[in-house]
């Protein structure tokens, strides 16, 4: 039988927890504590996607800051089409693309990382070919246009909507539709030699 180990006090607080759009009132209000939840609920994701996007932790953090900056700039304008999660991620996709659309074409990209394996299991054959790999990989990531690696990150690795992608890089569904196709078709043909 599953347990929940999550502490009583702590279900209790989440379960008290003022929803985002509560927390987006608030926070256009001047509550910036309100505002700073809002950080702190999203960072992660949106951390993620911009360091998948970007490949670069560093440049992904600083993606991030500079979105939630100007969110809180223009909070005022945010009139809640979309939910408050839709608009951040789509801040941080266009931070990203910016920053991607700035670098040299030859930038390598390693956003997908397979997690290490525990020494008793690593063989050197085995090291080498996972990092011939993702090596490989990166690269026919770094062979897909912005957009189109954009819309694939957030589709299969964020497990996002088609509605919810379109909102998020300001493009309709069927655009969507096709830049994950081409990305699909781009990496799957890229990776056939590890199939």
């Amino acid at each position: 039988m599953h347990r929940d180990a999550t502490e009583p006090a702590e279900r209790e607080r989440r379960e008290d927890a003022p929803d985002d759009a509560l927390l987006v009132a608030r926070a256009r209000d001047g509550d910036e504590d309100s505002f700073e939840e809002l950080v702190h609920r999203h960072s992660p994701a949106l951390l993620s996607l911009a360091t998948r996007m970007l490949g670069d932790r560093a440049e992904a953090e600083d993606a991030v800051q500079d979105a939630f900056v100007g969110a809180w700039r223009r909070l005022p304008e945010f009139r809640g089409q979309a939910s408050f999660r839709t608009w951040m991620y789509r801040i941080v996709t266009n931070q990203s693309l910016n920053h991607l659309r700035a670098r040299h074409p030859a930038t390598s990209l390693e956003a997908v990382r397979e997690p290490a394996a525990p020494e008793h299991e690593a063989s050197p054959e085995r090291l080498a070919e996972s990092n011939a790999a993702m090596r490989d990989l990166a690269e026919a990531m770094a062979d897909l246009s912005p957009e189109q690696r954009a819309c694939w990150v957030l589709r299969d690795l964020h497990d996002m909507s088609y509605d919810e992608i379109a909102d998020a890089v300001g493009v309709g569904r069927q655009a969507v539709r096709g830049r994950i196709f081409r990305a699909r078709r781009h990496l799957t043909a890229a990776m056939e030699a590890w199939r």
